[in-house]
């Protein structure tokens, strides 16, 4: 019987999209020529430890990341044409955020009003409990402390002491570790930028309820009782990923500084700028990082039923009587 169908047409190509690094010891992946991604590459796969090399973020100090990749960003491959960033420079470490020191001078002049703070590093806050007094003699740096604020900023004039407590949060990722993609790239110089090796995803989930979220809860609501703030550094694409923060119009009102950062390409690297500043309550930023809302009972146990139908067949709640 003859149809009026029309024929379908190709299947348009599929576009495929991976993460994998966006900046290795501080360039920008994309810009690093070829023979020299595949000579780094080979260096990391004979090495397979923390290589000591420069790391341009800290001055006068060396990368202590073992692969020395700074970001990640997202690729598309559409069919097989040629591979290309398509998202933000998403943080994966920490020193990441010292570039020129640019975060110090304004958390200092947002919080401190001064654009030079100075800065303390590895400052002990949580003590050991013991029932043994403590010396005077050993109320040092060197002390055992269980916890730590990141960095601490103080006014370089006032008295009393004036100060701000400073957190930077980059995210981790989750998926294959990189060592895919050094070893892909090792193998032989190509001309063109590779699509990613593996499939790997920033891991926001991790970095906020279970990195950043314990820390906010031990340290605010004691430095908030002494009159003082929290500062959080973060990138856009984390501040992304946090669920209705309810932000406060003035500084006087908050305990926790949001500093959000962004960066923007800039030839052969990329450069941190700072992008938004938002106060907040800790119990906002509480909710915010541990995001969502409960299920309902009814849509809980559709996961449990489902599960079941699989772990144990034949439970009676699923046999029919």
């Amino acid at each position: 019987m003859p149809t009026n169908k029309e024929p379908k047409g190709p299947k348009p190509p599929r576009t495929r999209r991976r993460y994998s690094i966006g900046e290795w010891y501080g360039e920008a992946f994309e810009a690093i020529a070829p023979s020299q991604r595949h000579e780094l590459a080979r260096r990391e796969v004979e090495l397979d430890a923390i290589s000591n090399r420069p790391c341009p973020f800290r001055p006068e100090g060396l990368c202590n990341k073992k692969g020395g990749v700074c970001s990640l960003r997202l690729y598309e491959q559409t069919g097989a044409g040629p591979v290309a960033g398509a998202g933000p420079l998403i943080s994966t470490c920490p020193n990441r955020f010292l570039e020129r020191e640019e975060i110090f001078r304004w958390v200092g002049e947002t919080l401190l009003k001064t654009p030079e703070p100075i800065v303390l590093g590895e400052i002990g806050f949580l003590d050991r409990i013991t029932a043994a007094p403590v010396a005077e003699s050993d109320e040092e740096d060197t002390r055992d402390f269980i916890g730590r604020i990141d960095d601490v900023l103080v006014h370089p004039s006032r008295d009393p002491l004036d100060w701000c407590a400073l957190e930077l949060q980059a995210v981790y990722f989750s998926g294959k570790s990189m060592r895919r993609e050094f070893t892909m790239l090792a193998a032989g110089e190509q001309p063109a930028l590779p699509f990613p090796a593996a499939h790997r995803r920033p891991d926001w989930r991790s970095s906020g309820p279970k990195r950043l979220l314990p820390q906010l809860q031990t340290k605010v609501p004691t430095i908030r009782t002494w009159g003082k703030k929290m500062a959080v550094v973060i990138d856009e694409a984390f501040f992304e990923s946090l669920m209705g923060l309810k932000s406060e119009r003035h500084l006087s009102n908050a305990e926790v500084a949001w500093f959000v950062v962004r960066y923007e390409s800039s030839g052969a690297a990329w450069r941190l700028r700072p992008a938004n500043v938002v106060y907040t309550k800790l119990d906002s930023s509480v909710k915010a990082l541990t995001g969502g809302v409960p299920l309902s009972q009814e849509r809980f146990e559709d996961q449990l039923r489902r599960k079941l139908l699989v772990a144990s067949p034949a439970h009676p709640l699923l046999t029919p009587s």
